[in-house]
C-alpha cells in the first residue's frame, strides 16, 4: 500500500514492486480508480481514503491487510513549508500515528515506512547528519515530520511494531513537480532551447544541498522494510552541489552558458543557511543500497525529458476554424 501514490516517490515505487511481483495498491484523498504508471503497460488501483479520520483509516487496513505500507503522503513543496501549519501538522504529523494505531489494533504483522525529509536537521549545527543527529526543525513542515519521526520510534519501541523511518534528502527526478527549483532549472532550460524563454530567476544560487535520484530512494526504502529489525535510516548520497552547480551542468548539456540566462533575485531566498544539509549514507549503505546514477547523469535525464515534453507539445495537431496548425 503507498498513499499518495500519485507522486514522484509513488510511482517510482509502484514501479519497482510490481515489478518485483507485489500486488500494489494506492490511495488518495481526491480520486479514486485506476492510475497508469508512466514506465510499466499497468495500471494501479487508487482507492479513496481521508487519512484526517481515524476509523475510516483503521477500516481500510482492517479490510486491505497490506503486508507493506509506504507513507508518502503530505504537503511537501517548499512554498508549502509554513503556510498552512495546522493542514500540515495534520497530513505530515498525526497522519503517521493513525496508520500506526491502525497497524496496532488490526493488522501488526504489517511492515511500516514513514517518509521524512532533511528539514527535519534544518537547524543543526551538524553536518553531515546521520541517523545520531538531533532533531531540530525550523519550519511548521519539519516539525510534522519530526513529530512523525517521534512517534514511528515510540510505536516501534512500545508495541513492538516494524515501523520505520526513511529520512530522505533531496531526491530529484523528470516527475518532480514544476514547484521545486530543480525542475524549475529544467523545464526552464527546454523552454530557452526552444525559444519559448529567454531568462530563469532564482533565488541564492550558493545553497547547496545533497540530491539524489527518487528512483534509487525509493529502493532504499523497500530494503529497509527487508530487514529482520525495523531501523530508521538516512537516505543520501552524502554530496552535495550548489544550485549554480545544477545551473552549470543544465545549460552546458544544451550548450548555452547558464550565466547568460540565470538572474538571482534575493526575494526568492528561502532562508539563510549556516549549516550544510548533507547527509551521512553509511548505515544504508550497510543494507546493500548505492546510487545507480551520478548527479551529472540526473541533471541531463531531467533536461532532456523536459525537451521531449515540450516537443511533444509543439508537435501536437490542434483544429481550429477549419485550420490545421501547430502550436
Amino acid at each position: 500500500m503507498i498513499t499518495g501514490l500519485r507522486g514522484q516517490d509513488g510511482t517510482y515505487l509502484a514501479e519497482y514492486l510490481i515489478t518485483k511481483g507485489y500486488q500494489v495498491i494506492g490511495t488518495s484523498h481526491t480520486v479514486k480508480g485506476t492510475y497508469h504508471l508512466p514506465m510499466l503497460d499497468t495500471g494501479v488501483e487508487i482507492k479513496q481514503l481521508d487519512i484526517h479520520k481515524v476509523n475510516e483509516v483503521k477500516n481500510f487496513i482492517d479490510k486491505v491487510r497490506p503486508a507493506e505500507i509506504y507513507n508518502f503522503a503530505a504537503r511537501s513543496s517548499s512554498a508549502q513549508l509554513f503556510d498552512d501549519p495546522i493542514a500540515t501538522a495534520e497530513i505530515n504529523g498525526l497522519a503517521a500515528v493513525r496508520f500506526l494505531e491502525a497497524i496496532r489494533e488490526v493488522s501488526p504483522e504489517t511492515r511500516f515506512c514513514q517518509a521524512a525529509s532533511s528539514e527535519i536537521f534544518a537547524g543543526t549545527i551538524v553536518s553531515p547528519q546521520d541517523e545520531s543527529t538531533s532533531y531540530c526543525p525550523i519550519n511548521a513542515y519539519g516539525a510534522a515530520k519530526t513529530y512523525a519521526a517521534n512517534i514511528v520510534k515510540a510505536y516501534r519501541l512500545s508495541h513492538g511494531l516494524f515501523a520505520s523511518t526513511a529520512i530522505l534528502y533531496n531526491h530529484e527526478s523528470p516527475r518532480r513537480s514544476m514547484d521545486y527549483v530543480t525542475r524549475k532549472i529544467s523545464h526552464s532550460v527546454a523552454k530557452i532551447v526552444l525559444g519559448q524563454a529567454n531568462e530563469l530567476i532564482l533565488g541564492a544560487l550558493g545553497s547547496r544541498r545533497d540530491w539524489g535520484f527518487a528512483g534509487d530512494y525509493v529502493r532504499a526504502m523497500w530494503l529497509m522494510l527487508q530487514q529482520p529489525i525495523a531501523e530508521d535510516c538516512v537516505v543520501a548520497t552524502g554530496i552535495s552541489h550548489s544550485v549554480r552547480d545544477f545551473c552549470q551542468i543544465a545549460f552546458s548539456h544544451v550548450g548555452l552558458d547558464y550565466r547568460d540566462f540565470v538572474r538571482a533575485d534575493p526575494q526568492w531566498n528561502r532562508r539563510t543557511e549556516t549549516v550544510e544539509l548533507r547527509g551521512n549514507p553509511t548505515k544504508i549503505q550497510s543494507l546493500g543500497w548505492g546510487t545507480s546514477i551520478s548527479f551529472t547523469e540526473l541533471v541531463h535525464m531531467m533536461v532532456d525529458a523536459d525537451l521531449a515534453l515540450l516537443k511533444s507539445y509543439l508537435n501536437k495537431p490542434v483544429y481550429g476554424s477549419g485550420i490545421f496548425h501547430h502550436v
